[in-house]
């Protein structure tokens, strides 16, 4: 049986599951003391953190009396947070994941990417480091006192090991390749009742790809004379050369050479103007021959 004190424990859980939004599972797996409580400061007022045992937060999901939100017990595995929250689940994990701290390289631990020494000035003086820096094939000269980096160098690619040298070379050039954080494992939406995993969000990537959406989209907006705030300046170039192509083919008056139809810069501004400059174009083609 539980304690008078872990039933409270049991209770306040399923309190919080039946009135919270969002409910998320993470992983809160080698993140530092320090960091964890820097995180749990930095959700106040978006997210309660919890972390119970995993028997105390089974009897809390089991009394709460909703059988969708029990599927949440296959994803609690060893070292994890339970965060409840009234915003977006979604919007939660990709907090969780912009909190993410960078940390310096442990021996032992595998590259997730490849890691460089960029070519340059450092602070190292020339000693035991000249060796550490060979042992990894770092070209090396002296100038000022000072070790400088040739060219750059990978010395750990993505899925190797890190060696104790390259872990120390890393350490003395303040390279932090790893990030430890809350790392969302299961996300469930109670006024849904939908469950989400394999959670992956990455605003870099996303943002990345707008923008290449946007440089492929808007060739093709000015091409079809589509009029918005980004593609108006290119319809005015646009615009105004076809105007000088139908300048050009316009018949003139023989006495004074003036133009015939003085408004034919307005329909230059049209979008039917492309149509109309083929028109043009066919007729005095037709008119030569």
């Amino acid at each position: 049986d539980l304690s008078e004190e872990k039933k409270k424990i049991v209770v306040e859980l399923s309190n919080l599951i039946k009135n919270k939004k969002t409910i998320l599972i993470a992983s809160i797996k080698d993140i530092p003391s320090s960091q964890y409580q820097e995180i749990v400061k930095k959700l106040r007022g978006k997210a309660i953190v919890k972390v119970p045992k995993k028997n105390i937060i089974f009897r809390a999901l089991d009394s709460s009396g909703n059988e969708a939100i029990k599927k949440l017990r296959n994803h609690i595995k060893e070292n994890f947070a339970i965060l409840f929250s009234d915003i977006d689940a979604f919007e939660l994990a990709a907090e969780l994941i912009s909190k993410k701290s960078p940390v310096k390289a442990k021996s032992g631990q595998e590259a997730v990417k490849d890691i460089e020494i960029q070519e340059g000035p450092t602070d190292l003086i020339p000693g035991p480091a000249i060796t550490e820096l060979g042992a990894l094939g770092i070209q090396i000269k002296i100038e000022k006192g000072k070790i400088h980096i040739k060219e750059p160098k990978i010395i750990v690619k993505a899925g190797e090991k890190i060696s104790a040298t390259a872990a120390d070379i890393m350490n003395k050039f303040n390279i932090k390749p790893f990030s430890v954080g809350f790392i969302p494992l299961a996300l469930f939406d109670t006024k849904e009742e939908k469950l989400y995993l394999d959670i992956k969000i990455d605003k870099e990537k996303t943002i990345e790809e707008i923008k290449e959406a946007f440089g492929k989209a808007l060739p093709f907006a000015v091409q079809i004379n589509y009029i918005s705030k980004d593609t108006i300046k290119f319809l005015i170039g646009k615009a105004g050369a076809e105007g000088k192509v139908l300048e050009e083919l316009a018949p003139k008056d023989r006495t004074s050479g003036s133009i015939i139809n003085p408004y034919i810069r307005f329909f230059v501004s049209f979008p039917f103007v492309k149509t109309y400059s083929s028109i043009s174009i066919k007729h005095s083609s037709q008119s030569r021959l």
